[in-house]
């Protein structure tokens, strides 16, 4: 695991926010050995945690640091609904085992220190790619997607959930294109009622299904999919949906606004491709397809068909 590219967020709601660590004990990781750990690279830090690289102690000092060990900042350390975050996506990584879900190793989510330890992945972000105007070719943009849509579904098949932050950030690209599914801690039960004011931090907005912005509506698998269109629309054309100013707005948009027709900003863009894309982006989810089981068919049979428009070598 590789940190994720800087996200775009609002604030952390006032009755969520951090404490100060409370004494000596309860500071962040430092280079070095914690338990069971050797850290020796930080590899980045979101709002509520650091992750570093590292190996295990008993290893040698000169081999490969193959771990990566996500640890909550210690100013979260009195908030149950941050610890919660943690202990849920071990809970996932260890009861999930599939390709494009990254698996959760080892764990310590039961007293401070709270951290996960993952594989340690070489290559980068989707989000990275995207910053960096690397688009991916037509083929690979929906071989990226579909292998998203089999992680989502293994998800709700297998534990029950969905992912619920679903973002160019928490999707890891290797060197061979393979994708794992990252973050898994905001995921939930779908039929949870839940606002995104809930949530112990507020996140990305862009990806945010118009269903998951208010807490009368309960989201589901639908709400996922919504997510995914969000990020391939963003994939192929280097925009989001719906971009805004202030991000005040956005909710707004994702609320009663549609994006700009695909094929505007992609020129050529097979129809039955921007067809979809467009339908994975309903504000209705009855006008979504329906099963992530489907969309990954669909991206699958899309990806073959666009196979020949790669560009030449």
């Amino acid at each position: 695991m590789r940190p994720s590219a800087p996200v775009h967020s609002v604030s952390t709601p006032e009755h969520l926010q951090p404490r100060q660590a409370s004494s000596p004990s309860n500071q962040s990781p430092t280079l070095g050995h914690v338990g069971p750990w050797h850290l020796v690279e930080q590899l980045g830090e979101g709002a509520l945690s650091r992750v570093f690289r590292a190996r295990t102690n008993s290893a040698s000092a000169d081999g490969p640091a193959c771990y990566a060990v996500k640890f909550l900042r210690p100013e979260w350390y009195d908030h149950p609904a941050a610890v919660q975050v943690m202990r849920r996506e071990a809970y996932l990584g260890r009861i999930v085992s599939h390709p494009h879900v990254i698996p959760v190793l080892a764990t310590s989510v039961l007293e401070p220190p709270y951290y996960l330890a993952m594989p340690y992945l070489a290559g980068s972000t989707l989000a990275e790619e995207i910053g960096r105007g690397d688009l991916p070719e037509l083929p690979a943009a929906l071989w990226i997607a579909r292998q998203v849509a089999e992680g989502l579904a293994a998800l709700h098949e297998t534990a029950g959930v969905i992912h619920a932050d679903v973002k160019p950030s928490n999707i890891f690209l290797g060197a061979d294109g393979h994708v794992t599914l990252l973050d898994l801690g905001l995921a939930r039960a779908p039929d949870r009622p839940e606002s995104i004011a809930d949530r112990p931090v507020v996140g990305t907005l862009h990806y945010v299904a118009p269903e998951m912005i208010t807490s009368a509506l309960a989201a589901d698998v639908r709400s996922d999919i919504y997510s995914l269109g969000a990020t391939l629309y963003e994939t192929l054309c280097g925009q989001v949906p719906l971009p805004a100013a202030d991000p005040s707005d956005i909710p707004v948009l994702h609320r009663g606004t549609a994006p700009a027709p695909l094929q505007q900003r992609v020129p050529n863009l097979p129809d039955e491709v921007a067809q979809l894309v467009h339908q994975m982006l309903a504000k209705e989810p009855l006008r979504r397809p329906q099963t992530l089981r489907e969309v990954a068919d669909r991206l699958a049979a899309l990806e073959i068909a666009t196979f020949d428009l790669r560009r030449s070598a």
